[in-house]
């Protein structure tokens, strides 16, 4: 039987090095990707264009998700966004921006796949935190989004506090700052050796889908930053 894992954002760095470990593990890989960007995941078995801040269009997917596969082992919820500025510079606006792309991507489908996986029995989430919304004071810089990566951070608790009694799990993997191309050329006189890289991020979610002993784990990968 086929070992289903959903991956949105499978066409960023991180999500390509997801794509890549669980593919490499036998998994198959359903890639959910941003409409009308024309990106490509070679490894991915399966590839959706969904944009997962719409409610509806989520909803759609699964449905036919559904139809298509039936059970899921597990969802990774890799779309989101970075803004900086503190709370002079912070609009309604911004916020909405933050909190759209970086908690409601994972709520809807949280919304619509927990059912399932309560119906079958098991299945892992796998949520991307940020360590400014675990540690105030590197918030103040980024208050949209520190806000926003909280509200994913709270909703993993609230879903492993639903699940607590069944083998369902809720995983949120906190990095510092990703070894990425676009991060590099922001940050150029940095030392990338010290940053997390993204497949160390991977490894850490295949160990916590495939690792049934841990529940509802926060994993902080800060490299040496």
């Amino acid at each position: 039987m086929s070992r289903n894992i959903i991956i949105t954002g499978a066409g960023g760095n991180l999500g390509s090095a997801v794509v890549e470990k669980f593919k490499r593990e036998g998994y198959h890989i359903i890639a959910l990707l941003h409409p009308g960007k024309n990106e490509e995941v070679e490894e991915s078995d399966d590839a959706y264009e969904v944009d997962v801040t719409d409610e509806k269009a989520v909803a759609e997917f699964i449905k036919e998700y559904n139809m298509q596969y039936g059970d899921v082992d597990a969802l990774a919820f890799l779309v989101g966004g970075y803004s900086s500025g503190g709370l002079s510079a912070t609009s309604q606006a911004g916020l909405e921006k933050m909190f759209s792309l970086n908690f409601f991507s994972a709520f809807h489908l949280v919304k619509g796949f927990l059912p399932i996986m309560k119906s079958q029995g098991k299945g892992t989430f796998l949520f991307v935190g940020a360590r400014p919304a675990l540690q105030m004071e590197d918030a103040g810089g980024s208050l949209a989004y520190a806000l926003s990566k909280k509200l994913v951070i709270s909703l993993a608790e609230i879903v492993g506090e639903e699940t607590k009694n069944t083998p369902i799990r809720s995983h949120v993997f906190v990095p510092s700052i990703i070894d990425t191309p676009p991060n590099r050329e922001s940050m150029p006189d940095a030392d990338f050796s010290k940053w997390v890289r993204a497949d160390e991020i991977a490894e850490a979610m295949h160990y916590a889908v495939n690792t049934h002993s841990l529940r509802n784990m926060t994993f902080k990968l800060y490299g040496e930053v």
